[in-house]
C-alpha cells in the first residue's frame, strides 16, 4: 500500500477492475495471460469502436459548432479529431503494454499508486458516462418532437427526456447486456442515417441548391476572438469524438491486441472524422447557420432543406432516436457498474453495492445514477443561459478531456517500467502536445467554455468526494472500534 493512502485502503479498487489469470493466451504470442476468451478480431473491433463514436455528438451538435464558427464549421471537427488522434497514440502504447480491462484507472495506478487518484480518475469517467447519457436523452426527446411532427415547449421536451432515462433505468435494471456482434447492428444504423445527409447534401450541392462557398466564411458571435471560437467550438466538438477510449476494455477479449489495437484504432478514428467533416461541410452549405445555430435536430433540417418531401427526412429524427438511445443504454450501464464496483471494494459507501435478488442487477447504482442524470436534466433545462445539449455535452468533453490529460502525463510516467512483450510507441512528443493540446480545451480562459459546464463538472467530483470521504471515516471508525475491542494475544 502507498504511503499516500488513508488508512485501511489497499488496492481493492484495481483489483475490482482488472482480472488476469495464469490461463495461457489463446491467440498470439505476445498477448499476455487472460481467463476472458479472445473473441475480438480487427473487423468487429473496428466496429466496436466507429460504433463507439458515433452518435449523439454529430446529430445533436453540429448546429451548435456551427454557430461558434459559421461556414467553417468542419474546422472544429477536424482538430477535435487531431486532439483525440494524438491523445490515441498515447492510448495504443498503455493498451498494448497492459492489455487488460480498467483502461486509464489501470493506468494510472500503475504510474502513481496513489489510491485517491485511481478512484477520482475511475469516478470522473462515471460522470461523463452519466452527462453523455443525460444529453443523449435530451437529443432523444427533442428527435422524437420532430419525427411525430409537434412543436413542444422546452418543458414538455424536459419531460419527456427524464421518461426516456426512466425508461433506460428500467432496461438497465432488467440486466439487458449488450455484445460486441449487437453492436455492428447499432453501428450500421447510426452510419446509415449519417451517410444519408451526406448523400443528401452532396445532391442538393450538385443541383445548385446549396451555397458551398459558406464553408469558407468563418463568422465569430459577439465579441470573441478568432482563437476563441474555434476553441470553444473544438470543446463542443471534441463529445462527438469520444469514444475510442471505451475500446482499450476490449483488450482482454481481442485477438493479439499489441498487433490489432493500433491500426484499427486509428483506421476507427479516420473514418469518423472522414464523416463528421462531410457531414459538417454538407450542413453549413444546405441550410443557413442561424437556422442551424439553435437548432436541436440539426441534420434533420440539413435533409428536409436538401430534399423537401423526401421520405429519409421523416425517417432521419427515428434513426437519431435509435443512435442516442444505444449512446444512452450503454453509458448508464458502464457508470451503475463503475459505482458497484467501488462500491463493492469499500471505496464508496455499501448501499450502493445492492444487488436485486432475482435480477441480479446493481439496483442501487442503477437508481443512484438516474437519480444523478434526471437532476442534470431538470437543472440545465431550467437554466436560460446556454442550450441543454451543448452544456451536457461539453461537460462531457470537459471531463473526458481532464482524465485524458492524466494519460498522455501517464505515458511518459510510465515509460520506465519495461515489460516482456512487444508493444506500440507513441514517442516523447506526441504525449507532450496531448497534454498541452487537452489542458487548452479544459481550461475556461482558452476553450471559451460556460461556467455551467464547471459547475456541473464540480458538483459531481464533490459528491464522489464526500462519498469518498464518508466511506473512509466509516473504515476508519470500524478499525478504530475492532482495535479497542480486541484481546491481545498472550
Amino acid at each position: 500500500m502507498s504511503v499516500t493512502d488513508p488508512p485501511g485502503c489497499t488496492d481493492s479498487l484495481l483489483e475490482a477492475l482488472v482480472s488476469t489469470t495464469t490461463t495461457p493466451p489463446e491467440h498470439g504470442a505476445d498477448a499476455p495471460p487472460t481467463e476472458l476468451k479472445r473473441a475480438i478480431g480487427p473487423k468487429l473491433l473496428l466496429l466496436f469502436i466507429v460504433g463507439d463514436i458515433l452518435g449523439t455528438g454529430v446529430y445533436a451538435l453540429t448546429g451548435q459548432v456551427a454557430a461558434e464558427v459559421g461556414g467553417a464549421a468542419w474546422l472544429p471537427f477536424l482538430i477535435a479529431f487531431g486532439v483525440a488522434l494524438v491523445t490515441a497514440f498515447s492510448y495504443l502504447e498503455l493498451v498494448t503494454k497492459y492489455p487488460q480491462t480498467a483502461g486509464a484507472a489501470l493506468y494510472v495506478h500503475k504510474a502513481f499508486g496513489v489510491h485517491i487518484v485511481t478512484f477520482l480518475v475511475c469516478f470522473v469517467v462515471m460522470c461523463s458516462g452519466i452527462t453523455s447519457a443525460s444529453t443523449a436523452s435530451r437529443a432523444f426527446a427533442a428527435n422524437l418532437a420532430v419525427g411525430v411532427g409537434l412543436e413542444l415547449p422546452n418543458l414538455a421536451v424536459m419531460g419527456i427526456a427524464m421518461g426516456f432515462m426512466l425508461l433506460v433505468m428500467i432496461v438497465n435494471f432488467r440486466g439487458v447486456s449488450e455484445s460486441v456482434k449487437a453492436n455492428v447492428v447499432l453501428t450500421l444504423v447510426e452510419l446509415s442515417g449519417l451517410v444519408m445527409v451526406i448523400l443528401i447534401g452532396f445532391y442538393a450541392i450538385a443541383g445548385g441548391n446549396a451555397d458551398l462557398s459558406r464553408v469558407t466564411i468563418f463568422e465569430t458571435p459577439g465579441d470573441k476572438s478568432l482563437l476563441l471560437s474555434v476553441s470553444t467550438a473544438t470543446s463542443l466538438a471534441f463529445f462527438a469524438m469520444v469514444g475510442f477510449e471505451d475500446s482499450v476494455n476490449m483488450a482482454e477479449e481481442t485477438k493479439d491486441p499489441s498487433r490489432i489495437f493500433p491500426r484499427t484504432m486509428l483506421t476507427g478514428l479516420g473514418i469518423t472524422a472522414v464523416v463528421y467533416v462531410l457531414v459538417s461541410i454538407c450542413a453549413v452549405a444546405v441550410v443557413p447557420i442561424g437556422e442551424l445555430a439553435d437548432n436541436e435536430t440539426p441534420l434533420v433540417t440539413v435533409v428536409n432543406t436538401a430534399a423537401p418531401g423526401f421520405p429519409i427526412g421523416q425517417l432521419l429524427p427515428f434513426i437519431s432516436m435509435f443512435a442516442v438511445a444505444n449512446s444512452a443504454l450503454i453509458n448508464m450501464m458502464m457508470a451503475s457498474r463503475l459505482l458497484y464496483g467501488m462500491s463493492k471494494q469499500g471505496v464508496l459507501p455499501g448501499f450502493l453495492s445492492k444487488v436485486h435478488r432475482t435480477r441480479q442487477t446493481p439496483w442501487a447504482s442503477i437508481v443512484f445514477t438516474t437519480a444523478l442524470s434526471l437532476l442534470l436534466i431538470g437543472y440545465v433545462s431550467l437554466s436560460p443561459e446556454s442550450p441543454v445539449v451543448a452544456v451536457l455535452g461539453g461537460t462531457t468533453s470537459l471531463l473526458l478531456l481532464a482524465v485524458f490529460s492524466i494519460v498522455n502525463v501517464t505515458v511518459l510516467v510510465l515509460r520506465r517500467d519495461a515489460v516482456g512483450h512487444h508493444h506500440f510507441r507513441a514517442g516523447r512528443v506526441l504525449p507532450v502536445v496531448g497534454v498541452i493540446a487537452c489542458l487548452w480545451l479544459v481550461m475556461p480562459f482558452s476553450s471559451g467554455r460556460g461556467v455551467e459546464q464547471y459547475q456541473i463538472a464540480g458538483i459531481l467530483l464533490a459528491i464522489g468526494l464526500v462519498l469518498w470521504g464518508l466511506t473512509m471515516l466509516s473504515r476508519r471508525r470500524t478499525d478504530a472500534s475492532g482495535s479497542r475491542g480486541s484481546t491481545p494475544a498472550p
